[in-house]
């Protein structure tokens, strides 16, 4: 490892280390320790230090809730409530304007964190002259609780100011606070279409690359807490109780109350309170509110067949209920029964002949789409209307595993992004060869170009024009690159007027 040049941050002095030619910092405190009387409060920035900071190694990782993904993945470690850090990567730190790639991880705002392998800034920064940042937030109760009066939101206010942070120091690490792009996946989809929302970040973010992001519930209500704190004895609004409690007993209770009903994945999550987050996202975008961001989002083909697989009670359901299984969790959706029967119809006609009409596929297809893209196609309605630059894509790479089962899955996009293709794991997740080293370059290429110019096309793309409602031209990345136009439309259309905000 070779030591580096000291930095001076408006925090203090940081040192880093050199690796195939990218200079790193890791584990650059931005917020105080949120623990003790800070503990579900929103962070305060970090008082500058003395000393030189050793950046070299990562900092801990939020605590972690339990998901099924860890038996492929594996669990962060080490876990702390001491959790607030970030990590650079940047070609020198010589005072150049470089693009800026602020990276917000996913795992249902209860797992996961910037110092995931899946993450590692290095192959980014180096063939895109960027600067990649990457960084924790609290999750689960811890960052997400809501106590009316007394806490909400403190895991996106920490993202907050962590992007703070980095439009007031990144020029130091070689990048331009003025060009910041945010780009996350999954709950970090959520969270880039958030986070331009929220007043505290006002002109700080330039673009927005959002991966497969979930519907935005609207809800804001305090019966996750009751029941959370149900599960420790803790009665209604004792926060100063919660704050006596060991983290360990915190997330063991967040465990067992999720676990105890399917419907709790997103349990807890930024909620639109008209202070910390003034207005529901998509309104914001419809009304123009960020018309001067660049926007680039898209999903997954098969975005719903990781967690139809993993939970063999869908699998149990479909096989006792067939087609009424799709029907009732439309249902649970709040779709009306005779609207539901219409969309089972209408992508039972579409799919014929081209797409199985197995009942088990025809709930993925569905789920996929309720939970991911005709959101996103609602995002792309809105801000199309204001922004030029504003472009969609579907990634379509089949996942190995099971004999193909898993199709174009969840997640799968995130290592051609980082090109972390050879990271514990992923080998199995998306097989190796010349063909997936080719994917992620084109893939990386077209992120970079966007976090350069705001516009994703290059050399070895087909042409990829911006996205408006009269052609709905996508992006299609996977074994087949190519640009296609209203992708499955009538399945879009049978949503029109449906789960809207």
């Amino acid at each position: 490892m070779e030591i580096i040049a000291i930095i001076d941050t408006k925090s203090g002095k940081v040192q880093g280390y050199s690796d195939n030619g990218i200079e790193v910092y890791k584990g650059i405190p931005f917020a105080e320790p949120p623990i003790g009387d800070l503990r579900f409060q929103p962070p305060i920035a970090k008082a500058p230090w003395d000393g030189v900071l050793d950046a070299t190694k990562y900092g801990p990782c939020s605590f972690q809730g339990a998901t099924q993904l860890e038996e492929w993945f594996g669990k962060l470690e080490p876990e702390s409530e001491d959790c607030l850090t970030l990590n650079i990567w940047t070609p020198a730190a010589d005072g150049d304007k470089r693009p800026v790639m602020f990276w917000i991880h996913g795992g249902a705002f209860i797992m996961g964190g910037g110092t995931h392998e899946f993450y590692d800034g290095l192959n980014l920064a180096k063939r895109g002259n960027v600067v990649v940042v990457t960084i924790n937030y609290r999750l689960g109760a811890l960052g997400f609780l809501y106590i009316p009066d007394k806490t909400i939101n403190a895991g996106i206010l920490d993202q907050a100011l962590a992007l703070n942070w980095v439009h007031n120091n990144i020029k130091k690490f070689g990048g331009d606070p003025d060009n910041i792009t945010i780009f996350g996946e999954s709950a970090g989809g959520y969270s880039v279409l958030t986070l331009p929302v929220i007043p505290q970040v006002k002109g700080q973010i330039r673009r927005v690359i959002a991966q497969s992001a979930p519907a935005i519930d609207p809800e804001i209500s305090d019966k996750n807490t009751k029941g959370f704190m149900r599960k420790l004895k803790v009665k209604k609004g004792d926060i100063e109780s919660l704050r006596n409690i060991p983290p360990e007993e915190i997330i063991k209770a967040q465990n067992e109350f999720m676990g105890s009903d399917p419907n709790n994945i997103l349990a807890f999550r930024p909620l639109i309170d008209g202070d910390t987050i003034p207005k529901h996202p998509l309104n914001a975008f419809r009304d123009g509110d960020l018309k001067d961001i660049d926007f680039l989002i898209g999903t997954n083909l098969d975005e719903a067949k990781l967690f139809t697989y993993l939970d063999p009670g869908f699998n149990e359901m479909v096989k006792t209920g067939g087609e009424n299984a799709v029907l009732g969790l439309l249902a649970m959706s709040g779709v009306d029964p005779n609207e539901s029967k219409e969309i089972l119809e209408t992508y039972k006609s579409a799919r014929k002949g081209k797409l199985s009409i197995k009942p088990m596929d025809l709930l993925d297809a569905v789920v996929t789409d309720a939970m991911f893209r005709i959101p996103t196609i609602r995002f792309l309605e809105a801000h199309s209307k204001y922004q030029p630059n504003t472009f969609n894509y579907m990634f379509t790479f089949p996942c190995p595993q099971f004999d193909g089962a898993l199709g174009c899955p969840h997640a799968i996009d995130i290592p051609f992004v980082f090109n972390t293709l050879n990271a514990p794991g992923i080998p199995e997740f998306v097989g190796n060869g010349p063909d997936i080293n080719n994917l992620s370059e084109k893939v990386m290429d077209a992120w970079i170009a966007f976090a350069h110019t705001g516009n994703p096309n290059h050399k070895n793309l087909p042409e990829w024009s911006p996205y408006d409602t009269k052609t709905r031209t996508t992006m299609m990345l996977g074994e087949e690159i190519k640009v296609s136009n209203k992708v499955f439309d009538k399945e879009r259309e049978a949503w029109e007027g449906l789960l809207e905000i």
